[in-house]
């Protein structure tokens, strides 16, 4: 019997080989090109004892309890409430928008989630179907300076397009407080792995029947593999075709990380910074997410950029159209499984790539529901 290939030791990755190892006890071999495991979940621990994430911060979310249970076979977790500041008009408010936001920014005096409320239903745009995320901002927003002020530069600095660019998809995540509640998420887990995202994922691949390959790229040694063998993708789609079509756009981040004498730097583990005299998105500061004891600090200022490893799939119409070709060409290609973020094209929150995986290969390799009670 052919080993199951896996190409990348990202989180879809390492949630398919850890299923075809323990579930199926069959010989898995893992591909990743970079020199490490954990995609841009990679984090490692620095010469002042701090867990530094390489590629930007990332806290686990969810409400989906079979996701959660799945999870916590791997690793401790400490429980964690993210909060988000944003430097706005030389004033740190919470994100996402609450009372306090409102009143701070436009000098109101919101007391009551019924005030906030009346106020947000007296500014909103009725719109019923949606063309692009500037629609979706002002009918959540309504007031045009605040969504000036928080979103509307803050995602052209993110995307390289301005919000009326965009599908619907990016600005309707944008969640509204009607109360002074700060917390950036709603879900019922939230949650740091204490060891970090890298230790998380090297448990998932800890199983002997998994052999991991680094500094390897797939489409290298693809002709060497078994024509036999089950190909599980989780890289880019168009890079999978040679981009037969033409290039799908993904957005980057460029990161400038730096040691500081000083036990805390900023206020929250985030803060955002809309401006466009300022090059940079947001400030994350990494003590502040993981709990590490120093009496130094690291922060990371986020960049945007087209270059760098692909981690957003940039959704415009475009794009869209681009990727229907190759999802129609990937249903043709015969023993391969096209998983995750980057071979669907889609933003997945780390639940969501994780109940992704498991769904399909539930669908692929589970011929009843066996094993469904497992996780």
């Amino acid at each position: 019997m052919e080993p199951i290939v896996i190409v990348g030791a990202g989180l879809s990755g390492a949630v398919f080989a850890e299923r075809c190892a323990n579930v199926l006890n069959k010989k898995v071999i893992v591909i990743e090109k970079r020199q490490h495991v954990a995609g841009n979940c990679y984090d490692f621990i620095d010469e002042n004892g701090i867990i530094v994430s390489k590629y930007g911060a990332h806290i686990f979310h969810t409400s989906d309890k079979e996701v959660w249970q799945y999870i916590q076979k791997f690793a401790k977790w400490h429980p964690y409430e993210h909060k988000v500041l944003s430097y706005v008009n030389g004033k740190l408010v919470p994100i996402p928008i609450n009372i306090n936001t409102v009143n701070h920014l436009l000098g109101l005096n919101l007391k009551s989630s019924l005030s906030m409320k009346k106020w947000i239903r007296s500014q909103t745009i009725k719109t019923k179907n949606f063309i692009n995320s500037e629609e979706v901002a002002l009918s959540r927003v309504g007031n045009k300076k605040l969504y000036e002020l928080m979103f509307k530069n803050y995602t052209y600095k993110q995307w390289s397009f301005w919000p009326k660019e965009l599908e619907p998809s990016v600005l309707s995540r944008i969640p509204i407080r009607f109360n002074k509640n700060d917390r950036y998420f709603d879900d019922v887990y939230e949650a740091i792995p204490n060891k970090g995202y890298t230790d998380l994922i090297e448990q998932m691949l800890s199983n002997p029947l998994i052999e991991v390959v680094l500094n390897t790229d797939y489409f290298d040694i693809k002709k060497s593999l078994p024509k036999e063998s089950t190909i599980v993708y989780t890289g880019p789609i168009d890079r999978y075709f040679d981009n037969k079509f033409d290039v799908l756009q993904y957005r980057s981040l460029r990161f400038e990380t730096e040691t500081i004498n000083t036990e805390s730097y900023q206020q929250a583990a985030v803060i955002n910074y809309p401006s466009l005299a300022v090059p940079y998105t947001r400030i994350v500061e990494y003590k502040k997410l993981y709990g590490s004891k120093s009496n130094k600090t690291v922060i990371s200022r986020e960049f945007p950029t087209w270059e760098g490893e692909p981690f957003y799939p940039v959704p415009t119409q475009r794009n869209r159209d681009l990727y229907e070709k190759y999802k129609y060409e990937a249903s043709q290609i015969p023993n391969t499984i096209f998983v995750g973020r980057l071979a669907n094209y889609k933003y997945f929150n780390m639940d969501q790539a994780i109940k992704n995986a498991l769904q399909i290969f539930m669908s692929e390799f589970m011929v009843s529901n066996k094993y469904r009670n497992t996780y």
